[in-house]
This record gives C-alpha cells, structure tokens and sequence, in this order.
C-alpha cells in the first residue's frame, strides 16, 4: 500500500506546480506556499523593481521575477510542456512556436486550473523559516509570514513531515567585482531589474555578461541608446564593433571603473559611461532554511544533493526541484558564442515525479551512504576533468543522461526522440536563420521531417 504523507511545496511556479501535481496523484497531503497572488513564479511579469537595483541590500522587498517586458522563449514551445500537457497553441493567445513571456504564463494557469491545483495554494504566504524540529518523526516547521491589519506581518507556523523547494533560481543576483564598483557615480543595475528601453535613451550603457539576458538586453536598447558596450569574460577577447550595430562594440572584461564616469575594460579601451548593467546571473538562495549547516551553498553548488535533488542525511523528507539547467540555448549570431542556459522542462517534471513515488514508497532511495558517497563521486569527478564548483547543477557534457536516469528510475516511457533531437539543433538552427530565427524557423515543417525520416534526417553535431 502507497504510504502517504502531510507535504509542502514551496513556491508555486513551474517546479512547485508539476511537483505538486504529482505528489496528489500520489495521494500525498498538499499545501503550497506562494509569496505571490498568482502562480507562475518566475513567469509572472511585474513592471515594479527593486529599490536597490543592484540587489546588495539584503532587507529591499523582493521581486520574485526577473522578465523584462520584450522577452520570448527561446525553445520551441513543443519543447516546454510537460509529458501529458503539451505547451499548445490556444485561441486568443500567442500562437507563435516561441511565444511571449505571458503565454507561458497563461499555460501554468491553465495547467494549475485543469489540475485542481489552485485549491492547495496559499497565496500570500512567504516562507520565512524552515527547520526540522524531530529527527524521529521527521517533523519539518515552516514559519510563513502574511500582510495583516493596517499591512502588518502576521506570522505562523505549520508542521508538515516533508518538504519540497521549488523556489527558483532567477531572483538573487550575483554581481559583477571589479576595482571602483562602489565608487563609479553611474547608475548601475542587475539585469534583474531592467523592464523596459525607454530610460536609456541617448545614454553609453555597458553592459556585462555574454548569456542570454545581455543578448536581449542588448538588442532591446541599442536602438534607443547612444553607444552599448558589452563587456565579456576571456583571457583573449579583443575590442571589436558588432555587426549590423552601427552603435554596439564588444570588449574584454572590464578592468575598474573611476569617479569621473569613465570605464576601462581589460583591452585598454576607454568609455565614459552612463549606466552599467550587471548581467551576471543568479544565486542559489534559499533565506528561510535553517539546516545547521548539513545543507550549504558554496560558489553556486547547493550541496550535499543526490542527483542534485536530495540531501542524503535529510532524504527523503526535504528536497530541492528546479535546481539543475541544460547548457544548450541558442546561437548567438552577433557574437558567434553560445549562449549557456535554458529551461530543463522535462528534467522538472521527472524529478517531481521522482520525489512523489519516493515519499509513496514506489520508488526506493539507496542508503545515506551510498548517496553521500555519489556526491562525492561526483566532485571528485569534476574537480579531476577541470569542472568549475559553480557549474555543479549544470547538465553538461552528457545532457540527456540525467533524463535517461530518471526515467528509468521511474519506470516510464521515455519522451519521443524528436524533442532531444529539437533541443540539440536549436543551436544549428540558430546559427542558420541569424537573428530571427525564432520567427524564420518552421518548427511544425521541421517535427513533421523529422518524424517522416524516422528522427535521422537533421544533423545535430
């Protein structure tokens, strides 16, 4: 018989959905936190940001989400849904294969409707605190906190025998050092708190980072802005104008930044610059959890986690969704790099799936210390190839590997060839269309070709 237990997901975006869909079907007790009014997480667009733009003052009100206004997806939306709820085209939405960022929005709504899952939401419930109180019963308090009377904090707390993490990794910015940061009179900001282009026009803006925020970023002001400078990580990147950007310029990293405005970058050019644009990804955050140091966060590892999911002396009864990100994006075709990170969808689903049939006893966990000893494993494995710490959750070089584990753990069918095939070839595709590729590519042409030529006929190397 399935055991069944009083459960609590936290966060209600895309991993804390699937996850809890999946820990009902099991027949677990559910309740979900969410901080928010409304699911999404991540994908709910908020024109508000952040006091300090930078984000170092750890007591400025949070904004869960980092979407700028212009953002699309850059995988095809059949790529995005889950195994038995596809990401399709719905009337009145935005019927393109790489959407807005409110049509995926609007697919988690639709998602958490069709599930009956908005019954097991506490909206309006940030979790302040998590500790385990009993080792023997597994006990876990969470400590939420609502606005009351007159906007007030009221806090409670409420006890649960398992917990899930399913918070996101998109809102705690990791910032860029360099001699003169604190010093430079410029505006600077995260990425995380830019929207919109209008309040760089006519400004020198550098911008940091080669991912796909700074792509993005970058393409979004340049028509408005009076010169962008983009500043890239690498021993040997030379100053070089962009193509097809009569305004835009790439360099080497910068090298300081002085009191009069002007910013030096490792080339030895020099900019008298406005504004400068952190966009320099993210921290693993996780405020609210009080662990006595059995969990860390150390350079981007979160650890120690097997198979980036659970904590071995704490499994099965805590557990992290969502942490892990493939390293296949897209093409960038201004720069000719690849930009690094993009949404593991399926790898969401299959560990929420994983963490359901574990606390139901369907699947089975090894011991603490078979667990604790493949961490080790792998750390060992990383630092012998040259592999960095912050790169533990990153599914590369064997990207399809996790998801084949997974799925055989659950004992499912694997998802049809196709989608790997189309994740891989993003990257050709992109450096084929250029630019627009998103609006160029024939996605719907392309799965039927595949599929008429028994998935062999598009070359992915």
């Amino acid at each position: 018989m399935a055991q069944s237990y009083k459960v609590a997901v936290i966060g209600a975006g895309m991993a804390g959905l699937v996850t809890a869909r999946e820990l009902r079907r099991e027949g677990h007790q559910v309740t979900v936190f969410e901080k928010g009014q409304r699911v999404g997480g991540t994908w709910l667009y908020n024109p508000q940001v952040e006091s300090d733009l930078l984000g170092l003052d750890p007591n400025r009100e949070i904004v869960h989400t980092s979407l700028y206004r212009s953002l699309r997806v850059n995988l095809p939306r059949h790529v995005m849904g889950f195994l038995d709820y596809p990401f399709v085209k719905k009337e009145g939405g935005d019927s393109r294969s790489f959407p807005g960022h409110a049509e995926v929005l609007r697919f988690l709504e639709d998602f958490a409707r069709d599930f009956g899952l908005m019954e097991l939401i506490r909206f309006g419930h940030e979790v302040v605190g998590l500790e385990r109180v009993d080792e023997v019963s597994h006990e876990w308090v969470i400590e939420s906190r609502t606005r009351g009377m007159e906007s007030r904090w009221e806090f409670k707390e409420h006890a649960f025998e398992a917990v899930i993490v399913c918070n996101g990794k998109n809102t705690e910015p990791n910032i860029a050092e360099f001699p003169g940061r604190d010093a430079w009179p410029g505006l600077q900001m995260h990425s995380h708190n830019y929207r919109t282009p209008e309040q760089f026009k006519n400004k020198i803006v550098v911008l940091i980072g080669n991912g796909p925020s700074a792509y993005d970023i970058l393409k979004d002001i340049y028509p408005l802005a009076r010169q962008v400078h983009q500043a890239i990580r690498g021993p040997d990147f030379q100053l070089k104008k962009l193509k097809n950007h009569d305004n835009a310029w790439q360099h080497s990293m910068i090298e300081c930044a002085h009191k009069d405005g002007k910013v030096v970058f490792q080339d030895g050019s020099i900019v008298d610059a406005d504004v400068i644009i952190h966009c320099t990804g993210y921290k693993y955050h996780f405020p609210f959890l009080k662990s006595n140091g059995i969990i860390t966060v150390d350079n981007k590892r979160v650890g120690p986690l097997y198979k980036h999911v659970f904590p071995p002396s704490l499994a099965p009864w805590l557990s992290f969704v969502g942490l892990p990100y493939l390293c296949i994006l897209s093409f960038n075709t201004v720069n000719r790099s690849l930009h690094d990170q993009t949404l593991p969808v399926l790898v969401i689903e299959l560990q929420g799936k994983w963490v359901a049939k574990v606390l139901s006893g369907k699947v089975e966990l090894p011991t603490e210390e078979e667990m604790a000893y493949s961490v080790q494993e792998l750390y060992s494995q990383m630092e012998k190839t040259g592999w960095p710490k912050h790169h533990t959750h990153k599914l590369h070089p064997d990207k399809f590997d996790y998801e084949t584990w997974l799925v055989a753990q659950l004992d499912i069918t694997p998802p049809e060839r196709w989608k790997q095939i189309m994740l891989m070839s993003v990257i050709k595709i992109a450096s084929d269309y250029g630019d627009n590729y998103r609006d160029e590519w024939n996605v719907d042409k392309w799965i039927q070709e595949i599929d008429s030529s028994n998935n062999k006929s598009i070359d992915v190397e």
